[in-house]
């Protein structure tokens, strides 16, 4: 598992004084950067091999301005070419967003996904979520 603490911006706040919701996709991308990291040590983007096919958000309470957030990321699946990752948002001791990610690795010149090798599957395998504990991480 991999964990990322966010400082909220006032900026990514909407007229009610909550964390608008357009924000939590991108502070699960920025989350995921460990995980990409497995596929592309350089993260350079001549060498990316992942493409993002599904983001799911599910808002489970408010999140505010002024109090940091912890981002817990953790594989959910692999499959022969895509994963999912699993992504908590906390805010003050409660869990208020989860989400999942598929990724396809992709090799861009042929446009076809390729499957994960093996290394990379062995890496990810020791960042399963039944291998993590997201409240004991608060």
């Amino acid at each position: 598992m991999f964990k990322e603490i966010i400082q909220p911006r006032f900026a990514e706040t909407d007229a009610l004084g909550h964390i608008n919701n357009a924000t939590l996709p991108v502070w699960f991308e920025q989350s995921r950067r460990p995980i990409f990291k497995i596929f592309v040590p350089s993260l350079q983007p001549n060498d990316w091999n992942l493409i993002l096919a599904k983001v799911e958000v599910e808002y489970t309470a408010e999140l505010f301005y002024g109090e940091q957030v912890t981002v817990m990321t953790a594989v959910k699946s692999i499959g022969n070419s895509s994963i999912q990752v699993y992504q908590e948002a906390w805010q003050g001791g409660r869990k208020a967003a989860k989400g999942i990610a598929t990724m396809v690795h992709f090799d861009h010149q042929k446009k076809t996904s390729v499957s994960i090798p093996n290394d990379i599957r062995q890496t990810l395998h020791t960042h399963h979520v039944e291998n993590c504990d997201f409240t004991n991480q608060m």
